[in-house]
């Protein structure tokens, strides 16, 4: 029913209901989705004993919770895609499914609402189900990777727009919506923010701090950084049709509450890009700047006639991830937006500003501002705002 292409899943149409086209569609998913040092490998690598030991803790947590009557639950998060195909994310948990509509349904969503961050990564993964997903008449079945994750590419033929995906699991007691946003094929241009600091105060590069702030702190509690939803809305309303990608080393436990928190706080519909912390078939902890790295090559391949602004952060990687891809695509990419997180000027020894060094050596315009309002400015003086 499914295959897996390097460590993204396609997955294969059931029923009667294919195409002429569908293998060619199919093959070229396959080729999408296969990382640039992994197309042609035959063979799964040795998996390396840090992983091998957290796959057996999970295994033993699973097992002890369905003894306790959890249910693998599909947690699903916002897609993107093509007219012909279509990028669906989601996480299978294992969960108590209280009766819809319940008292303990209630006390439930609460308490999701307003925990603590530290009880975003006590959840169960489930990747022994088979998951089932429904889009427009279409049925396909892939099964998640070892934490859980769902990342399938499927063909599609759908409209430009959002769209709703169900999903659900064998003992699931329903199906859970997913959206998908399906870029216009004469969109050209598109929105890659940062979260962490960019538009969440997250003081990533102060570790008591971002301990604190990530792992204590009531969702509820989080700040906005500033002006930075004002502009992300003005950008998806000057530019109709754009997708807001909101790409970030966070990982896939917190996504429910970085939706909420997004929501809530009236920034653009998008789909997270987050990783999955902890060890690798060949090494201990996930990288996080091959993450973003890897999505931003992946988003290019996949968008070819998209520009992208790229907006981040100086207070780690960003500058540097940045730059990298605008020297390797220049014609990806329309401006670059960073966030500082001092309020002191970026200015570089011999009084160059870091704006004109990166502009000159990227060949786009580099902008940066400690908010919104001040990145505003800048890029309606450069046209890309109105």
């Amino acid at each position: 029913m499914w295959r897996v292409a390097g460590n993204i899943q396609i997955a294969t149409t059931l029923g009667a209901a294919s195409r002429p086209d569908a293998q060619q569609v199919h093959e070229k998913l396959a080729y999408m989705a296969r990382s640039p040092d992994r197309r042609g490998a035959s063979v799964e690598p040795i998996m390396h004993r840090a992983a091998r030991i957290e796959d057996a803790f999970h295994d033993f947590r699973a097992k002890r919770a369905r003894k306790r009557g959890f249910l693998s639950t599909v947690v699903p998060y916002t897609g993107y895609g093509t007219p012909t195909w279509a990028r669906i994310l989601g996480r299978v948990v294992l969960a108590r499914e209280p009766r819809p509509g319940s008292r303990a349904e209630r006390a439930n969503r609460r308490r999701e609402e307003s925990i603590r961050g530290w009880r975003s990564f006590v959840s169960v993964p489930a990747n022994d189900v088979t998951v089932t997903i429904e889009i427009e008449g279409m049925t396909h079945e892939v099964r998640p990777d070892r934490g859980g994750v769902i990342d399938t590419v499927i063909p599609v033929q759908l409209a430009p727009g959002w769209h709703t995906v169900h999903m659900y699991t064998a003992d699931s007691k329903g199906a859970v919506e997913s959206p998908v946003f399906i870029v216009d094929p004469s969109a050209t241009f598109g929105v890659i923010s940062d979260i962490d600091d960019t538009v969440m105060v997250t003081a990533l590069p102060r570790p008591l701090l971002a301990f604190w702030n990530t792992f204590v702190l009531d969702e509820h509690a989080r700040v906005p950084t500033p002006g930075m939803a004002v502009l992300l809305e003005r950008l998806a309303a000057t530019h109709p049709g754009t997708p807001v990608i909101y790409l970030s080393t966070g990982a896939w436990n917190v996504a429910p509450t970085i939706k909420r928190f997004l929501s809530r706080n009236l920034f653009p519909a998008g789909a997270l890009l987050l990783t999955d912390w902890g060890p690798t078939h060949d090494r201990w902890f996930r990288s996080g700047r091959e993450h973003k790295e890897s999505s931003l090559v992946r988003l290019a391949n996949e968008f070819p006639g998209l520009r992208w602004l790229l907006v981040g952060d100086d207070g780690q990687h960003d500058e540097i991830i940045y730059g990298e891809f605008t020297t390797a695509h220049p014609t990806s990419v329309s401006a670059v937006a960073i966030r500082q997180l001092s309020t002191g000027e970026a200015v570089l020894a011999g009084g160059r500003s870091k704006a004109e060094k990166h502009s000159e050596t990227s060949g786009v315009p580099w902008v940066y501002s400690p908010d919104g309002a001040g990145l505003s400015d800048q890029l309606s003086d450069l046209g890309i705002l109105t």
